[in-house]
């Protein structure tokens, strides 16, 4: 680890990203090798590759501090009589695009946030296949790093360019109709939509970096798919709304499922009319 990450405002932040990426070093042996592929019992696919980085991570996290509680997208079934009672915790997705993997795509990556009474304190978004890695928090800034001697601030930005389009970011296999009349609404108060399709949490860091201006979800996420990224956005001046308008968090319950969100800058001058029609559709 270079001297400049060891600077960042977290004591843990730089462990976690060096740990992130030694995960996506034991995934990349597997990837377009014709991986086997079982299903779980949600029908959602896993792979060797997610089970090996699983073990990286819990170990890394453990051995970092035991006292923090880990809960993984690979060792979910923890029961809420125990999961109520934990403060802090590591909300870990091994390999978040595990679809985009399988499929030979670039668009996969290692997820670890940090919660703290429901509220991200800082999330590692690393992608495997180019050494690029996104990390922040609220309180602390964001950045981006595509080489381990490399990194540089990032930010959310307040409109497009001059002579660029209004550019949303969308899911690659997961849209919905509301999704669909959310941006038809939208682009009456903005103008013409770009719509850009990635992969995995990435759609966040998009936002987080200026490239892309909103990311609504209005489709079905899990808790591990959002956390770290939305760490990434957050530091970067951007907010993750739930449709009422409030901070999207992250508090102990039975589903592990996420309600649907909205991802854009903080002081979007259309903030409130995005809300309005995301409500409307629901």
């Amino acid at each position: 680890m270079t001297h400049m990450f060891s600077d960042l405002p977290h004591p843990l932040l730089a462990p976690v990203i060096d740990l992130c990426r030694r995960a996506g070093e034991v995934i990349l042996p597997f990837w377009r090798s014709g991986v086997e592929v079982t299903a779980k019992s949600d029908d959602s696919p896993v792979t060797a590759a997610d089970i090996a980085a699983h073990e990286v991570l819990v170990a890394g996290l453990k051995a970092l501090d035991p006292s923090i509680q880990i809960l993984s997208e690979e060792d979910a079934n923890i029961p809420l009589s125990e999961r109520s009672q934990w403060q802090r915790w590591w909300l870990v997705d091994p390999l978040d695009g595990t679809k985009e993997f399988i499929s030979g795509s670039e668009e996969f990556t290692v997820n670890v946030a940090l919660i703290e009474n429901g509220r991200v304190v800082f999330g590692v978004v690393s992608m495997p296949t180019n050494n690029r890695c996104y990390f922040g928090g609220a309180s602390l800034g964001a950045w981006r790093s595509d080489d381990t001697a490399h990194i540089e601030p990032i930010s959310v930005r307040d409109k497009p360019a001059a002579g660029e389009s209004f550019t949303v970011v969308a899911s690659r296999r997961h849209s919905s109709p509301e999704q669909e009349k959310l941006l038809a609404g939208l682009s009456a108060v903005v103008g013409d939509l770009q719509l850009t399709t990635i992969g995995s949490s990435l759609k966040f860091c998009l936002v987080a970096e200026g490239a892309a201006d909103c990311y609504p979800r209005l489709a079905p996420t899990s808790q591990w798919d959002t956390a770290a990224a939305q760490g990434v956005l957050e530091g970067a001046g951007g907010v993750v709304l739930n449709l009422a308008g409030e901070t999207f968090d992250y508090p102990a319950r039975e589903s592990l499922l996420n309600g649907f969100f909205l991802a854009l800058p903080g002081e979007a001058a259309w903030r409130d009319a995005l809300i309005e029609l995301a409500t409307a559709e629901n």
